[in-house]
């Protein structure tokens, strides 16, 4: 998905936001349950974005029908090198109403799983008050 795409890369985590269908389910590659609602999806993103050094997607792949999408990126969590892709489904009015995220190798999952709950107060903090 292009729009997401651009905005990640440009760090404009507002404009990502509102690509968010408000009941989007967010899957983590480290936290087994996902996250459901645009909120806490909208807080993650902005958080990880603080923990991911050096992103860059490398790769987009489109269905024909335009509804899936994939992002394959690169980034690194502290001295760990990761590959990842963010799977991405659009609803009928093309907003995401499902972002799953998967990344390797495994110590690279486990620093980004530290990195992420050092960060979850704030995470939390954050869901508050977009919920507000």
């Amino acid at each position: 998905m292009r729009a997401f795409r651009e905005a990640v890369e440009a760090l404009d985590l507002d404009a990502a936001e509102a690509l968010l269908a408000p009941d989007v389910v967010f899957t983590s590659p480290v936290v087994f349950k996902p996250y459901t609602g645009k909120p806490i999806t909208a807080a993650i993103l902005r958080a990880v974005s603080g923990v991911f050094e050096d992103f860059r997607y490398v790769r987009e792949i489109n269905d024909v029908n335009g509804r899936d999408h994939a992002l394959v990126f690169t980034a690194r969590v502290g001295d760990r090198e990761l590959n990842g892709c963010d799977f991405i489904h659009v609803d009928e009015n093309g907003l995401i109403d499902e972002l799953t995220v998967m990344v390797r190798p495994l110590s690279a999952a486990q620093a980004l799983a530290a990195a992420m709950g050092a960060q979850f107060e704030r995470i939390t903090e954050d869901t508050r008050a977009r919920s507000m």
